[in-house]
């Protein structure tokens, strides 16, 4: 198993976090790039292998935080968390829970925007494992193929779960909806409450935190507006 500490080294050794601890990089909400950092060997493991070492990581921290897991109420905790990780919260991290997309003629020969508005997600910062909690805004224009609506939805909540940061969820939805439709008229807003900044550090519970991605014709300050009157009214 790799140290953490050499891990820690090399990341804080990289260019793009050169100069800051770990606490900047954290509390700074900086991120690396677009793809979500995943070592090469990310899926050698089966499902069942890492919820079972999960598990045993995680009875580990309960002991070192002092909790008795002989009690009726935790023992059975760190194999729940580890099961929430791989098959829920997280199961974002696997291709192979990717959704499965179908794309159809756009035979209403409907060629406005389509706005599939306020969906509720929730994801984990990635600094903190701590909830981001939010609305995912998405709209394209048609380039001659159209996607079901329920999948707009979906290919949200597969990026969402993951640990993340909301700029490159953001990014993630945006670029994929793109590849998917063929189009670069792809809109995506995201408006979130992130629980590491509420819950913890400055512990700001009345802010949220904004991010947009605008291609194509959403670049143009007329769309734009139309786009924003949709959602905002």
């Amino acid at each position: 198993m790799n140290n953490p500490k050499t891990l820690i080294e090399r990341a804080l050794s990289s260019k793009a976090f050169a100069g800051l601890d770990i606490d900047e990089i954290g509390d700074d909400h900086l991120y690396s790039g677009l793809e979500t950092p995943l070592r090469a060997d990310a899926f050698e493991q089966s499902d069942t292998e890492k919820k079972e070492q999960i598990a045993a990581l995680f009875e580990q921290i309960m002991h070192v935080m002092g909790l008795d897991l002989t009690d009726d109420s935790l023992r059975g905790t760190p194999m729940r968390v580890a099961k929430m990780y791989i098959d829920e919260i997280f199961s974002g991290l696997n291709p192979a829970n990717k959704p499965k997309v179908a794309l159809f003629e756009n035979k209403y020969e409907y060629g406005q925007m389509l706005v599939e508005k306020n969906i509720t997600f929730y994801s984990n910062c990635e600094h903190h494992f701590v909830p981001i909690i939010g609305q995912a805004h998405v709209a394209y224009i048609s380039s001659g193929k159209v996607i079901g609506l329920s999948k707009l939805n979906r290919i949200v909540q597969y990026y969402a779960k993951r640990p993340q940061v909301q700029e490159r969820l953001t990014n993630q939805i945006g670029t994929d909806l793109q590849a998917i439709l063929g189009t670069e008229d792809v809109a995506v807003i995201i408006d979130a409450k992130h629980l590491c900044v509420s819950s913890r550090g400055i512990k700001d519970d009345t802010s949220a935190t904004v991010t947009s991605f605008y291609g194509g014709q959403f670049e143009q300050t007329e769309k734009l507006a139309e786009l924003h009157r949709y959602i905002y009214g």
